[in-house]
């Protein structure tokens, strides 16, 4: 067998595509060619056991039930555990069809690693659900082994930034009661020997993280489901999905098709993994996934190296699982290979491994662990995994069909989530939402425009693989799948210094370098596959300064854009917010029912309120704006009769809003249409104490508060263009948006900022918003305002209609919720010292650890860091307002704590003055 300092010499000799023979290695392959003459460092897989049976069965292993009340399609990690979960939900006719054998496809051959800590709070609940289930749940209901093997982790910091990082994780951890230890280069080394840590700067170390083995886990929860009453049926691929179009035009899933029969059903889940994409096109759901080779190699026996943990060397893009008394080595490289022609007759097969891409990875892993230098290498390991363009699984009902969920998309970590992932979508199926936010999985926050984009699900997926190891950055934006949709101020911003940010496809104002300009340039790939790598790319430089967890340089440009708003006026380009009208014979109903707020007030009105779900949590914040009816048609105005609503929403959470009206407007059954007209109107917002004078000059109304008076709208002319001015605010300002059609918005910006500059008007972005907005208490969803969290927690009581006997989405729950007590709450909380603060820090309350920051930033009027964040009585009582007055409060960052002052009010403006003209 081959060492890996011998590969590494060879690779670097041997010209590109020349095989390695002579080191008893398999040849070098670019092709995507499967070959099954690999092994797995595992002691039993299912493919043994299959290969061991005395007959291969032809057809299912067991006889198709003709009716089912959810079919699972695909027998590895997701499927298996939302097959577990749905059985334990007390789900019955739950059946589980895979076209092999279970863990055939992807699962079998995966590394396993399970690591507690990740930089989103959700993601640390996940984990610790599958830890929950392949530690204990499992072997305590069946009595079997999952193969859990509990060795630790250990994370790698060679640099200040990544070791930054880690004491961020730590921090997170203490909120969630995960230990962790940062440790010195020395004490390192006296838990890994076999370690060199001359080039360090600390790890972290997770004692309770671990390593799964998929077969004992898979074959466990099949077990466990199948005592529950679940079938699962291996040696039967699923060759169609059946649809129907009911009476109101909506389209849903009724049967599953296989070579063997079919299965009537009205609910599919696809838990198909790299096949996925293949399962969706049966159904025509769009899965915006990719397939790559994934690979790592097992080493010979290496002495010393049992009970070692885990190891995450993330700056040399290489793990270290510790394998018996040998290791698997693997990582993440700039260019993988793509698997573009995916077989459907493969199971149980692996690549030829690619040396040439693998090699990379291990000059790394012999500088972490130098024995490996003069280790042989046992076998490779290279097969195919899914990858999605944000490195985030697939999850949820498609919005295209009712009854068509989605499971899929792992990104190589379908063990290590699928517990906590199986959960949430069986609960998704069961009760309509999952338990906890799973926004960032959900397949409806991707725009409809891009799920079907090759181009923008390639770029995405391929930048999302190679970046995966990188720290995780506040302020990050990708470099890939850009400028793929753009506003008509595009240009005229660029021009201006415009440093643009990238949500949903659209391009939007993230801060102004008035010093150059910062044009997104084509994905160049990193240089990978032949492309040429960009150079001296400003956007990329000014990007690559905000990676830092200090304030960044150009801190002081948003200061001076957020200071403009508060002292003289601002301009903010909102024209990617997503844009509705809802109409219809039952509008008013649908509106009744979605919204929490009573929105049924005269034309003319706007009004701030908030749409539920069936728990109370928080599903979108958004403005609605009332309309009168009219028989002449324009893109400010649709012809309606009875009641119509304008609705506007956030731009990166607007397929969200879209998807989940459509779906209650569904389940109602009510008579209306949702119209979108996001493309076709764009969204000026003037705030500041001066935007009045500054409009005036602009519009053809009366601004004064008795004739425009706050929470309104208007239909004016905006330099002789027709424009809906809404008088609001989300910065806590005088000021007003301009909702203008796409052909008007460049004279009408030009006129405002020609009005504008003996006021002192400037352009700002988002990243001003966010601090302004912060300063102010207003809140942002999915931020400080999630699905799982209801208006009550949240301190947004005043947007529900409970005072009246109206029934609304999510009314019973809050209506519970209030009468038992609220189990947290939501705090904001300020620090005297100037530090910069980005969320995920623990929130301290008289010594314990009462909850964690979601959403921090740093207000320069009030020049001091405001977080928000949740907490709770540990004794599990209900957070009352004297809980929260009565503490002494503190927020760890990285390890440190800082003392911090709780407010029951805005730290700005806390009496609502400046929004109603009063300065």
């Amino acid at each position: 067998m081959a060492s890996l300092s011998r590969v590494l010499r060879v690779a670097a000799t041997c010209p590109r595509g020349r095989s390695a023979r002579n080191l008893g290695l398999q040849p070098l392959a670019r092709e995507a060619r499967p070959t099954t003459e690999k092994s797995v460092p595992y002691q039993c897989t299912l493919k043994e056991e299959a290969q061991g049976a005395s007959v291969v069965p032809q057809g299912p292993s067991q006889p198709l039930p003709s009716t089912a009340n959810v079919v699972v399609i695909g027998g590895g990690s997701l499927g298996c555990q939302t097959l577990y979960h749905l059985a334990k939900l007390g789900v019955g006719g739950v059946v589980l069809l895979e076209r092999e054998r279970l863990t055939s496809g992807t699962t079998w051959h995966t590394a396993g690693l399970l690591w507690q800590l990740r930089p989103s709070d959700v993601e640390v609940e996940l984990l610790a659900h599958t830890r929950q289930v392949v530690s204990h749940d499992l072997e305590e209901e069946t009595g079997l082994h999952t193969g859990w093997i509990q060795n630790g982790g250990l994370f790698i910091a060679s640099n200040q930034q990544r070791l930054d990082e880690y004491k961020r994780l730590m921090s997170l951890g203490k909120a969630y009661g995960i230990e962790s230890h940062v440790l010195s280069p020395a004490e390192t080394k006296d838990l890994y020997p076999l370690m060199n840590v001359d080039d360090l700067y600390g790890t972290l170390y997770v004692p309770r993280d671990g390593t799964m083995d998929p077969a004992g886990t898979c074959t466990t929860l099949t077990r466990a489901a199948v005592a529950r009453g679940a079938q699962v049926i291996e040696n039967c691929a699923v060759t169609g999905i059946r649809v129907r179009t009911d009476d109101f035009g909506v389209r849903r899933v009724t049967a599953v098709e296989t070579q063997h029969g079919s299965i009537q059903t009205p609910c599919v889940v696809n838990c198909a993994g790299v096949w996925a994409s293949s399962v969706g096109r049966m159904a025509g759901v769009k899965v915006p996934l990719v397939a790559m080779h994934h690979a790592y190699v097992v080493t010979e026996r290496i002495e010393g190296i049992q009970n070692m943990p885990n190891v995450r060397d993330h700056d040399a893009s290489v793990y270290l699982r510790l394998q018996g008394d040998a290791l698997s080595v693997g990582g993440y490289e700039a260019n993988p290979i793509f698997w573009d022609e995916v077989s459907d007759k493969f199971a149980f097969g692996l690549f030829d491994l690619d040396w040439d891409v693998f090699t990379q990875h291990i000059e790394g892993a012999i500088n972490r662990v130098p024995v490996l230098e003069k280790t042989g290498i046992k076998s490779t390991v290279c097969g195919p995994e899914s990858f999605t363009p944000d490195h985030k699984p697939l999850m949820g009902e498609a919005p295209e069909l009712r009854g068509f969920f989605l499971g899929c998309g792992f990104n190589s970590a379908g063990m290590m989530l699928g517990g906590g992932c199986g959960q949430e979508l069986a609960h998704w199926i069961v009760h309509g939402r999952p338990e906890k936010d799973m926004y960032s999985y959900d397949i409806r926050r991707f725009h409809h425009s891009l799920t079907d984009h090759p181009r923008w699900i390639r770029e995405r997926s391929h930048e999302s693989y190679a970046k995966n190891y990188s720290v995780v950055f506040p302020h990050d934006e990708p470099l890939a799948g850009r400028n793929m949709r753009r506003d008509p101020l595009h240009e005229e911003l660029l021009g201006q210094g415009c440093v643009f940010q990238e949500r949903q496809g659209w391009e939007r104002p993230g801060w102004f370098n008035p010093q150059e300009t910062a044009q997104v340039l084509d994905y160049d790939y990193y240089g990978a596959y032949g492309h040429q790598a960009h150079k001296d790319y400003a956007y990329s430089r000014l990007l690559g300064d905000e990676y830092t967890f200090d304030f960044p340089p150009h801190h002081c440009v948003i200061q001076k854009e957020c200071l403009a708003c508060r002292t003289a006026a601002a301009v903010f380009n909102m024209s990617y917010f997503g844009k509705f009208y809802l109409l219809g014979a039952d509008a008013r109903k649908a509106a009744d029912w979605l919204f929490s707020a009573d929105v049924n007030r005269p034309p003319g009105s706007t009004v701030y309120t908030c749409m539920l779900n069936q728990r109370g949590g928080t599903e979108s914040d958004l403005t609605v704006s009332c309309l009168a009816p009219g028989a002449q048609a324009s893109p400010l105005a649709p012809a309606f009769e009875g009641d119509g609503y304008y609705l506007a929403v956030g731009g990166a959470v607007a397929q969200h809003n879209w998807s989940h009206i459509n779906t209650v407007l569904q389940d109602q059954e009510f008579r209306c249409q949702l119209m979108d007209c996001s493309e076709d109107l764009g969204m000026l917002s003037i705030q500041g104490p001066a935007s009045r004078d500054i409009l005036q000059d602009v519009l053809d109304a009366d601004l004064s508060n008795e004739a425009f008076p706050f929470s309104t709208h208007q239909l004016v002319r905006a330099a002789g263009h027709l424009v809906r001015a809404i008088r609001l605010s989300f910065v806590g300002e005088l000021g007003w948006e301009l909702h203008v059609p796409q052909a008007s918005c460049l004279p009408v910006y030009r006129a405002v900022m020609a009005a504008g500059a003996k006021h002192g008007l400037v352009n700002a972005g988002y990243r001003a918003i966010d601090s302004l907005s912060i300063e102010k208490g207003y809140r942002h969803w999915h931020a400080d305002l999630r699905s799982d969290d209801s208006p009550l927690e949240a301190g947004l009581a005043f947007t529900c209609k409970l005072k009246t006997s109206v029934p609304f989405l999510g009314r019973e729950a809050l209506e519970k919720q209030r009468a038992t007590g609220l189990r947290r709450r939501l705090v904001c909380l300020t620090v005297e010292e100037e530090v910069p603060m980005f969320g995920l820090e623990a929130i301290w309350r008289n010594g314990q650890v009462v909850g964690h920051v979601r959403r921090a930033d740093f207000g320069f009027t009030v020049n001091k860091t405001i977080a928000y964040g949740y907490i709770r009585d540990p004794s599990g009582g209900p957070v009352s307002l004297d809980f929260v007055k009565n503490g002494d409060y503190a927020l760890e960052r990285m390890g440190v704590t800082y003392a911090a002052q709780v407010h029951l009010k805005s730290p700005f403006d806390p009496d609502n003055k400046r929004v109603k003209g009063i300065y």
